[in-house]
């Protein structure tokens, strides 16, 4: 099983569609608050370079944010991500 990983705040809409995306696909994912642990914006900003919210990981590997995870659920390219 693929392992996935959401860094979200609180009140972000793309955290939320991001959110709900997945769980309409049935995907297991861990959600990491970095408005909760500042810690963990650090490491999110070292790991993907990026300052905004959701920033999304699957096996470990940057994907971006809530419209890069629905462009690759359109193109059928993230059931592949999840495979790996």
């Amino acid at each position: 099983m693929a392992k996935v990983i959401v860094y979200s705040k609180e009140n972000c809409s793309y955290c939320r569609l991001a959110k709900e995306l997945l769980k309409t696909r049935n995907i297991a994912f861990e959600e990491v608050r970095v408005d909760l642990e500042p810690a963990q914006l650090e490491e999110m900003l070292k790991l993907s370079q990026r300052r905004t919210v959701p920033q999304i990981f699957i096996n470990d590997q940057p994907i971006g944010g809530y419209d890069d995870l629905a462009k690759l659920a359109k193109s059928g390219n993230l059931d592949a991500l999840l495979k790996t």
